[in-house]
């Protein structure tokens, strides 16, 4: 009987303190990966096939967590971008909402890897522990 008290206690407590976590503010992320896409965009599709099927599960992701925008709506995407976005995919690597570089098309997942990987490190560089402190 005392074992299924201290569980209803337990789960009673996780429920609290996700709910209390889910009343804080939360921070914006400084770094992102958008994805201007298209539906009728074949290879957006070939992109999604070859790499975005396991995008989230990559180390890069951790760095840049991917955000898909439509081409048509570019400007609600909230960044500031060099110039417009005119060809699909294209991946923006944007820090604090402005563009680091970009990758226009997809020819191959090993030229998106080693292109993101370069992007990557420009964000990580950055990355010291005087700004990365709360």
């Amino acid at each position: 009987m005392y074992h299924m008290f201290r569980k209803t206690a337990s789960n009673i407590l996780l429920m609290a303190v996700l709910a209390a976590a889910a009343m804080l503010p939360v921070k914006a992320r400084a770094a992102e990966l958008l994805m201007f896409e298209s539906r009728s965009c074949i290879y957006c599709l070939r992109w999604e096939r070859d790499v975005g099927s396991l995008y989230d599960k990559t180390a890069e992701a951790k760095v840049l967590p991917l955000r898909r925008v439509d081409v048509d709506r570019q400007s609600a995407s909230g960044v500031t971008l060099q110039s417009p976005v005119r060809y699909t995919p294209t991946f923006v690597v944007v820090d604090k909402g402005r563009e680091i570089g970009r990758i226009e098309g997809f020819a191959s997942d090993d030229a998106f890897w080693g292109r993101l990987d370069e992007l990557a490190a420009k964000i990580t560089a950055a990355i010291t522990p005087e700004t990365n402190r709360i």
